[in-house]
This record gives structure tokens, C-alpha cells and sequence, in this order.
């Protein structure tokens, strides 16, 4: 049953043969269409992101040895032969897999979105596969599907479902990117062979047996070509037209938002549909030396500091081999939960800053790691907006009992803290605003000051525009 299975899903990719032809020379979507598919991710702001797959039983050690890197490379890391790698399927058996308590815990984070890891690099797929006999379903004792039980949980919770999917590496297969120590130099290999047989296939299954997806979070677009990216925009326009696209599937534009490198936040404001992937310790797939657990402080600001630029944050977790993610990574993501239910009006659709001063200032001399202008960040407050609102985020509260808003000329009609809705007391003149505050503040992690504005857009002087 299984080859008739696979032989006509690869059957159905011939078909569409022509049609990946044809995509090769079309353009990126209209604006318009690509706003209407962006408009659930803008309101989002913040998912979670799930790796977990062999590489967790490993934990980081192979045969002895600790391995150096993020846990889910070990495989490239420690160069393990793939009939070696194989033989963790045989030991996968997560007895405290909960996909109920998964979902719950997206939820009580305040999480809006959970993107899971459905086939890493070391190509096994954490889902019933008829492409491939390397899934969790049939490979392992376990035989269970992780991501249809997620389906069930997320839908009962209102979160939107997404998956991972390394679609260019994939250490199992003799033809996919990455892995040259079992088998031949990329350059040599017949990568096209890869994709029409397992890649685009196994993306089809995902967009056909479970639902609505939200994204697809393409990875390492090793060996991708835009003629190459074209044939899966076109397989997942013509299943799911909503689901969207990141920028890793491969070059060509065809994206709908950009994925930042992994764990950077720019330093300013940043045009267009972007998301931070980020790690909540060093690593993504469980590693059991690796407590260097992020604060719930640390994940609010980089939370309220992505939005306030115009991006999402993807929080990941590494849950461990027997499925439970760890007890610090819950109460964490928990903590920033309890901090979401009083002030997530100011995250879930909030807009960019109108100011920018507060984000910090550029530094002379050479460039950072990535090429980039070195800069100096500032994380007294940051500033998010909603249609005749301003949010300011504090986090270093004012011993002198004000704050000072440089710059805002449009008038303010109300101020108040979202914590308990206590009004403050307004001194607004040409060159800005003064507000009165109560002696402490209301949150440890960050209080947050709503000011109501006559304008649906603030209006900032020339001088703080410039400043910018």
C-alpha cells in the first residue's frame, strides 16, 4: 500500500510537470493579494516554534562525546553515517507526548501561531508519510502522528497551525543537499530527482491531510533556484492559496514575509512583513547541557522590541526525547503569558514606533559579524501604535515620577496604564508631553501606558522625524 501511495503522489507531481514550467516565468503575487493573506500574521505578532525530532535522543552526545552546535545538527556535526543515524527511530517512543498540553501552553504563553517541525534536515518526518517510510509512524515503536494530534489541539484552542520543512537539506536521501560524507558533493548530485520525489511530494501530504495551514517555514535554501522555489509556490498555491511563504524557500521573490537570520532583531524600523525566529536558551533541538535559560524580562523586551520595528517574534522550544518540553521553558513562556493577558492589546495588531530615538543610536567604526553598522540599542522603552493610540512599553521606570515624550505633537485626550486602567495626569506643550506617574511600577517586567490621540497617526516634529 505504501508504493501505490507514493507512486501516485509522484504521479501526480508529473502531471503537474507543465504547470511548474509556466511557473518559472510568472511574478511575485499582486500586493493586494499578499496583504489579504498577511492580514492573520500582522494581528499574531507571536507563535511558537516547536524542533524536536531523532536529534533529541542524542541530546547533544554522541557515543560518549559531547557535540558542539545547536542540537539538531549532530547528525552534520558529528558526520554520523545514515545507517547509524537510523537506528535512533528504533529508540523514539515519547511516552509524555501531549499535543493537549503542547497547545495549552502555546495558549497560556499568549501565542497565536505554532509552527512544527515536520521533517529537520536529517530528513525524518515527524509525520504519517506515505512518500517515505522514514516517519515517526512507521519507523519508530511509537506509530503515532504528532502533527495530526497537534491539529486537533490547536484547532480547539483557536491557534494557527503552521509547519517546518527543510525542503533543500536532507542528510537521509543520497540526492538531497548536505550530507557528503555518505554521499557525493552537492554539485554532483541529482538534486531536481530529490525534489520531484520526495520534497514537493512530502509538502503536498502536509497541505492535504491537515487542514488549514497558516505558514510553511522553508529552511537553507541549499542547491534552490527560482525556477526551482517557483514549482512549491505553485504546489501551494494550487492546495492551500492562503498559506503563506517565507523567505528561505529559496531566491526568486516569491515570498510573502522575510525570516530574519536566526535570533536578529534589527536595529531600527523595518518596512514590510518580517518575523525573528529565536531560540529561548542556545539551541533549538534539545540539548541536555544547555540551561542558559533567556528571563521572561529578556523575551518581553525582545517581544515589545520586534513589534515596535513591525515584526513577529517566533519563540522556539526543544522538547526532549520523551516529549515533555523542558520545566524552565514552560514557566517562562508562562510568565510572559500572565504579562500578555493585562497588556497584549499593546502586542496582538499593534503597528511600528513613530519615533525611533528610543531604539538607540548608530556607532562609528567597522561593521558587525553580519556586515551590518554596529549600533548602540537603548532599553528604556519602546513605543507600539494602534489607530489613535500610542503604547509606551517602560521598562526602566522613572525615579523622578515623569516621563517626557519628546516630540508628539498630535494632543492627547487620555492617558492611562493598561494595568488596572489608572489615569494619568497630562502636561502637554509645542515640544511634547510630560507625564505624571505613580511612584512604582505597576509590572516588574514592563508597564505600559496607553495615550489616546485626536489623530488616527501621531504626529511627531520635524526635528524627532529626523532624528530617526
Amino acid at each position: 500500500m505504501k508504493n501505490i501511495c507514493q507512486t501516485l503522489i509522484v504521479a501526480g507531481l508529473v502531471l503537474l510537470a507543465p504547470g511548474f514550467a509556466r511557473a518559472q516565468t510568472e511574478t511575485p503575487p499582486p500586493a493586494e493579494t499578499k496583504e489579504a493573506r498577511l492580514q492573520w500574521f500582522d494581528q499574531a505578532k507571536y507563535g511558537l516554534f516547536i524542533n524536536w525530532g531523532l536529534y533529541s535522543l542524542p541530546a547533544g552526545e554522541w557515543k560518549g562525546k559531547n557535540i558542539s552546535g545547536i542540537g539538531e545538527w549532530i547528525m552534520n556535526r558529528a558526520k554520523i553515517p545514515v545507517q547509524e543515524y537510523e537506528q535512533l527511530a528504533k529508540q523514539f517512543n515519547p511516552g509524555k507526548f501531549n499535543a493537549e498540553e503542547w497547545a495549552q501552553l502555546a495558549a497560556d504563553a499568549g501565542m497565536k501561531y505554532l509552527v512544527f517541525d515536520c521533517k529537520h534536515h536529517d530528513g525524518f518526518a515527524l509525520y504519517r508519510s506515505a512518500v517515505s517510510p522514514y516517519n515517526v509512524h512507521d519507523a519508530t515503536p511509537w506509530h503515532r502522528d504528532p502533527f495530526k494530534e497537534l491539529q486537533t489541539a490547536c484547532t480547539k484552542r483557536n491557534i494557527k497551525l503552521c509547519f517546518y520543512y527543510s525542503q533543500a537539506q536532507d542528510w537521509h536521501e543520497p540526492d538531497g543537499a548536505g550530507n557528503n560524507w555518505d554521499f557525493k558533493p552537492n554539485d554532483e548530485k541529482d538534486f531536481d530527482r530529490y525534489l520531484r520525489d520526495k520534497s514537493l511530494p512530502q509538502v503536498r501530504e502536509l497541505l492535504t491531510h491537515y487542514g488549514p495551514i497558516g505558514l510553511i517555514w522553508f529552511d537553507t535554501p541549499h542547491l534552490m533556484t527560482p525556477e526551482r522555489s517557483a514549482r512549491f509556490v505553485e504546489l501551494i498555491r494550487s492546495i492551500q492559496p492562503d498559506t503563506l511563504i517565507n523567505s528561505r524557500l529559496g531566491p526568486g521573490g516569491l515570498q510573502d514575509y522575510q525570516s530574519r537570520g536566526d535570533n536578529e532583531i534589527p536595529h531600527v524600523v523595518t518596512p514590510g512583513a518580517w518575523e525573528t525566529a529565536a531560540t529561548i536558551n542556545d539551541t533549538w533541538g534539545y540539548k541536555k547541557d544547555d540551561q542558559n535559560w533567556k528571563t521572561p524580562e529578556d523575551i518581553c523586551f525582545k517581544l515589545v522590541d520586534i513589534v515596535s520595528k513591525g515584526g513577529n517574534y517566533l519563540l522556539n522550544v526543544g522538547p526532549d526525547a520523551d516529549g515533555q518540553i523542558p520545566p524552565p521553558s514552560q514557566e517562562i513562556l508562562r510568565k510572559v503569558g500572565a504579562w500578555l493577558k493585562i497588556n497584549g492589546e499593546a502586542i496582538y495588531g499593534a503597528g511600528r514606533t513613530p519615533f525611533g530615538p528610543e531604539l538607540g543610536t548608530p556607532m562609528p567604526g567597522p561593521k558587525d559579524k553580519r556586515g551590518q553598522p554596529r549600533f548602540d540599542p537603548k532599553h528604556d522603552w519602546r513605543c507600539t501604535t494602534k489607530p489613535g493610540k500610542l503604547y509606551l512599553h517602560i521598562f526602566n521606570w522613572p525615579a523622578s515620577g515623569t516621563f517626557e515624550l519628546a516630540g508628539l505633537q498630535s494632543k492627547v485626550t487620555r492617558a492611562y496604564l493598561l494595568a488596572g486602567h489608572q489615569k494619568l495626569k497630562v502636561q502637554q506643550t509645542d515640544n511634547g508631553v510630560t507625564l505624571t506617574l505613580p511612584a512604582g511600577a505597576p509590572d516588574k517586567i514592563a508597564s505600559v501606558i496607553c495615550l489616546e490621540i485626536a489623530d488616527p497617526v501621531a504626529k511627531i516634529s520635524p526635528q524627532e522625524i529626523n532624528a530617526k
